[in-house]
């Protein structure tokens, strides 16, 4: 029996120094060795310090921008007038339709003139009569001036008919006011369109008996020229009054959803601040052939209060701002990455102006966030949405004047 062990402990002892003795190593030992000789993945996937960084660049445009404050206005009319008679009277025609656009001047309703016809006949009939008594005076006085030459009459007597021929003129004059008067009132009868515009809802019928306080017939608002209403902060007061002095600030309605966009001039600023709000009300005026505006509506407003000329535009992706201060990264001549300091002077939309690059140089908007300054760069194609928006933004530049 103790043969037979130390017989099996001799043979795992062998065996045990000739596994020892192989030269080929234990499989963990190969991983860890496979490991150790094999490439960082951040090197092959140009991400680490053993190969260049992917970035995407686009180069600083120069153009104009305008700096924009943006604010929620109203659509007003310019003019929006209630129409109500001037008598009372009943209606006997409407001549629009709701909703039709009408000239100033076209009629809108027909009033019942029976009675204002028959005074001004009336008028004109009583300035016949005092013009026969008129003319009749005016004989006498002739008469008693020969008689009086002859003296055959006082002086008395004709200054007696002179008062009557001149008593009787201005009993003429009323006549005529009178009559001026009547055909006033009957003009009433006609009601027509103090200025063109579109017709709202029509509140009488053919047959209604209107008076002068009562309800409006129509109401008549103009579309073409439009205006909007907003408020813009007390601190920028004076650079709205800047811009009407310079002919008119720029001022860009958008409508809800940007389903479209309209482009006015600032033409009215109040004269007074607010108290309560701090803020001051301002209008300003859109051409509106296209009935894109409608009163009453809710637009987002951009007032271009200033003009910077020649400035240098990136897009506001690349710019990082850190505790440190604000810098964009620009590629040089030798692909290497330059952290470049610069001064953010406006941002609005995909647009940022800075100062400290000059327009033409390259901007990295797409992988900034793996740089250091001076790391070797590789431009690649921008891709998706931010491939767009870059195109957007080189396009605008493009367009700018």
């Amino acid at each position: 029996m103790k043969r037979s062990l130390m017989g099996g402990l001799a043979v795992a002892s062998a065996v045990m120094i000739v596994s020892g003795c192989s030269k080929e190593p234990p499989a963990a030992d190969a991983a860890v060795a496979a490991a150790a000789s094999a490439p960082a993945s951040g090197a092959a996937s140009g991400g680490g310090s053993g190969g260049p960084v992917s970035v995407t660049t686009v180069r600083a445009q120069k153009r104009d921008v305008d700096v924009m404050l943006e604010a929620t206005g109203t659509v007003t009319a310019l003019n929006s007038v209630d129409i109500r008679p001037q008598i009372s009277s009943v209606i006997t025609r409407v001549n629009i339709r709701e909703g039709q656009f009408v000239k100033a001047g076209d009629a809108l309703f027909t009033l019942d003139a029976r009675n204002d016809q028959v005074n001004l006949a009336k008028a004109q009939a009583q300035l016949a009569k005092d013009m026969a008594a008129l003319a009749d005076a005016q004989r006498q006085l002739a008469r008693n001036r020969d008689l009086l030459a002859q003296n055959f009459i006082s002086q008395g007597a004709v200054d007696t008919s002179q008062t009557l021929v001149e008593s009787q003129q201005a009993v003429v004059t009323a006549d005529r006011a009178a009559i001026e008067a009547a055909r006033v009132g009957l003009g009433y009868n006609r009601i027509t369109a103090p200025a063109a515009g579109r017709a709202g809802a029509i509140n009488v019928f053919a047959g209604t008996t209107v008076q002068p306080g009562g309800t409006s017939l129509v109401t008549i608002t103009q579309l073409d020229p439009i205006a909007v209403s907003f408020s813009l902060p007390q601190r920028n007061l004076n650079d709205a009054l800047q811009s009407m002095r310079d002919g008119g600030g720029k001022v860009v309605a958008v409508l809800p959803e940007g389903r479209n966009a309209l482009t006015g001039k600032l033409q009215f600023v109040d004269n007074a601040v607010d108290a309560n709000s701090g803020t001051v009300k301002v209008k300003a005026q859109f051409d509106n052939a296209n009935e894109a505006l409608w009163p009453g509506a809710f637009v987002t407003v951009r007032l271009a209060v200033r003009t910077l000329k020649d400035a240098t535009v990136v897009p506001q992706a690349s710019v990082i701002q850190g505790p440190r201060g604000t810098i964009v990264y620009t590629v040089d001549a030798q692909n290497k990455a330059v952290a470049r300091p610069v001064e953010l002077v406006y941002a609005s939309g995909l647009d940022a102006v800075i100062s400290g690059v000059q327009p033409g140089e390259k901007v990295v908007v797409d992988g900034r966030q793996n740089l250091r300054g001076g790391a070797a760069v590789a431009e690649r194609a921008a891709s998706g949405a931010r491939s767009a928006a870059v195109a957007a933004s080189v396009s605008s530049a493009a367009t700018a004047p």
